[in-house]
């Protein structure tokens, strides 16, 4: 699994993907969050708290983190090295969840340069320091857990995949669904009572509670869940192909 680990990684950084997501990644909420005219400017907000960052970083993370996993296994069953991987003396399960922790290391790593705007934020509280922390921290732990959810829609999506193209997709579909089309759907309140059960399937009531800096056990349990059976389900497909 670490072998796998490394190999992602050296993939991601070799060849300066990684550093043009990231780079990118971080241009993007700047310019959201400090120059352009939008709800999400902390300026024009004028309140000294990031909690526009963490509403606007899902909506990223939504086409990016299926951009980094799109070529776990589609990529690798089209170039046909996914065949060389089975003959390794490799357990299937350790190869996805190698893969796995590479998307969302990468994506992690994403989060870091956001260390800057919270200092400045800060900074220019009045008075200086006037943030709640505990919510921000709260946030920060709740995107850590949204981007493994996310990886594993990922790679569930490329284990399923004949090339990338699909992959990133069919990953873009499944995690907008999964954060804000069954929200959506509940939201018209058309099923009566099931309405509660339906948007508590998705992922945004779950990751709303990290956002007001609430720590739940539900939460970080079904979120856990979901990582689970992406990742189960990614190994059957996979053992499939073999």
């Amino acid at each position: 699994m670490f072998a796998i680990l490394k190999k992602e990684l050296w993939s991601y950084f070799g060849n300066w993907s990684a550093w043009v997501i990231i780079a990118a990644f971080s241009l993007i909420t700047t310019l959201f969050l400090f120059f352009f005219e939008n709800d999400s400017n902390i300026f024009d907000i004028g309140i000294a708290s990031l909690q526009s960052y963490f509403v606007l970083v899902p909506w990223l993370l939504m086409f990016i983190i299926p951009a980094l996993s799109m070529k776990t296994f589609a990529e690798e069953q089209q170039t046909g090295t996914l065949n060389w991987l089975f003959s390794q003396p490799l357990k299937v399960s350790d190869l996805i969840f190698g893969k796995f922790l590479s998307v969302w290391v990468v994506g992690i790593l994403c989060l870091i340069p956001s260390l800057i705007y919270l200092y400045t934020v800060y900074v220019l509280g009045v008075p200086a320091g006037n943030i709640d922390l505990g919510m921000t921290f709260g946030s920060y732990i709740g995107l850590i857990i949204l981007i493994a959810a996310f990886s594993g829609v990922g790679i569930l999506a490329s284990s399923v995949s004949q090339n990338q193209i699909m992959a990133y997709l069919l990953g873009v579909f499944m995690c907008f669904i999964m954060y804000f089309g069954i929200e959506q759907l509940a939201s018209y309140k058309l099923l009566g009572g099931a309405d509660f059960i339906l948007q508590n399937i998705g992922f945004y009531q779950h990751f709303l509670g990290f956002t007001r800096g609430l720590i739940d056990f539900k939460d970080v349990a079904y979120f856990a869940l979901i990582i689970g059976v992406t990742l189960v389900l990614s190994n059957h497909f996979i053992n499939k192909k073999k």
